[in-house]
């Protein structure tokens, strides 16, 4: 049996969030692509959208691990690491100008996401 602490619950709002935010980037990539300042190019806009999808797989698959009766320890592992490669293409794109300052804040949001993750997965595996 699962117990359902905060952390657990933490960890479901992450699946749902990135789940959500994956469908809204994948259906909408010049909206998103906008708050987050960067270049609306028919190639931005499409590989965009393909990011979006993987955050719907991703984020669907955590949300699936958590909602199991069983724990599973390699879905969650690579859902973390799905966060800091996340944090890690964001912190790029600022650095190298490609997105605004204000995606930093969705970098923030993915580092701190992947070390919650890794945490609940070191107490699952």
């Amino acid at each position: 049996m699962k117990t359902k602490d905060i952390l657990y619950k933490l960890l479901v709002a992450i699946a749902v969030i990135t789940l959500i935010s994956g469908v809204l980037q994948m259906l909408q990539p010049g909206l998103v692509l906008g708050v987050v300042g960067g270049e609306g190019t028919p190639g931005n806009l499409h590989s965009f959208a393909i990011i979006g999808m993987f955050m719907l797989f991703f984020g669907g698959l955590l949300l699936h691990a958590l909602l199991s009766e069983q724990h599973h320890p390699i879905a969650v592992f690579w859902a973390g690491l799905q966060k800091f490669g996340a944090f890690a293409a964001v912190g790029l794109g600022v650095f190298n100008g490609l997105l605004s300052v204000l995606a930093l804040g969705v970098a923030i949001f993915d580092l701190f996401s992947g070390f919650l993750i890794i945490w609940y997965w070191l107490t699952i595996k």
